[in-house]
């Protein structure tokens, strides 16, 4: 493999020859694969990362497309899971990069598996609870993470070190992040862009070891208007977190938070996980649905009736499109698997 791959990176002087040697040893695992974690994925796979764990729930939508830069037109008429698509084009990009990706819904048991061995954690969710769980996992792990978060042209991002800067849950005390979506006031990609520009950035500075240059702000901007604030926030760090403080219980990691049904942020769908995982066979429950429309590929049967579209993913997860009755969506849930 051609050495000028890396030779403008190499020539900033904060990297350097020893620190690409670092950036290619280390390991970051990014939950979420929409607009900020597809971006967050390119440029870390562009810069050299030794490996990529890249976890997503959900599959390519038409709505995806304006922002989110790893997918196509073919993607989204498929619907192929989103770490799928992402998974291919990032090794187009860089085949020296070890990924490996996971169709998965994000809760306890799988966070937990997750952050061992790894050096970073990226966050491009889309919601609060998954958030929190990264957080007392990486707490709990001794693992840097980054906060990440956009909508409309507002956007934010904080690098959180345990042991050293406020936790999540602190800032939470504290500092209002929000509760408008992309799904209720929309996004533009440049929003998006300066997120991850600034995640990117920081994340290069954790991964060559330079904790020194880290911002240690919550940065908060509003690219239509021209408004850029960087607010320190060190002074919010409380000692009787449940998170980060003396004495910690990792409350979100906790079985009695995990929701087996949950509306998804924004959205008029309900996921509901099954109670126990499984291998679902898609061939299987093809040839038992009898009524509408019913679209397959390897790693999903998409089933439309009525107003409502159910899909089905082979780890036994269904989402209940076109309601957010949790009730409704577990009834016809029930009503198509018995």
């Amino acid at each position: 493999m051609s050495q000028d791959r890396y030779s403008r990176q190499r020539l900033f002087v904060p990297i350097g020859k020893e620190g690409q040697n670092k950036i290619k040893q280390k390991h970051v695992l990014l939950i979420g694969v929409g607009a900020l974690g597809t971006s967050n994925a390119e440029q870390l796979v562009r810069a050299g990362i030794g490996k990529l764990t890249i976890v997503d729930r959900d599959y390519v939508e038409w709505s995806n497309l304006q922002r989110q830069q790893l997918f196509t037109e073919d993607d989204a008429h498929s619907r192929i899971p989103k770490v799928v698509a992402a998974e291919r084009k990032l090794r187009e990009i860089n085949s020296e990069v070890t990924i490996e990706a996971h169709i998965m819904d994000v809760q306890r048991e799988e966070i937990e598996s997750l952050i061992p061995g790894t050096d970073l954690v990226l966050d491009a969710t889309d919601n609060f609870d998954v958030r929190l769980l990264v957080n007392d996992a990486c707490q709990k792990y001794r693992v840097p993470w980054i906060y990440g978060g956009c909508v409309g042209s507002h956007g934010m991002s904080y690098t959180i070190i345990p042991g050293k800067t406020p936790c999540l849950h602190c800032l939470l005390e504290s500092v209002p992040l929000g509760g408008a979506t992309c799904d209720t006031v929309g996004v533009i990609g440049p929003a998006v862009q300066m997120v991850t520009a600034h995640q990117g950035a920081e994340a290069l500075k954790i991964l060559v070891e330079d904790q020194e240059a880290l911002f240690g702000k919550l940065i908060t901007f509003d690219v239509w208007n021209h408004q850029y604030t960087g607010m320190k926030v060190n002074r919010i760090q409380r000692a009787d977190c449940p998170s980060c403080g003396m004495e910690r219980t990792y409350p979100f990691l906790s079985p009695e938070n995990q929701a087996k049904s949950a509306v998804l942020c924004g959205r008029d769908t309900v996921q509901i996980r099954p109670s126990r995982k499984m291998d679902r066979d898609l061939d299987d429950l093809r040839a038992s649905i009898h009524e509408g429309q019913v679209e397959q590929n390897p790693f999903l049967l998409s089933f439309e009736i009525g107003d409502h579209r159910m899909v089905f993913f082979k780890d036994g997860r269904v989402l209940v499109h076109g309601t957010k009755d949790i009730t409704e969506a577990r009834r016809m849930y029930h009503k198509v698997l018995g």
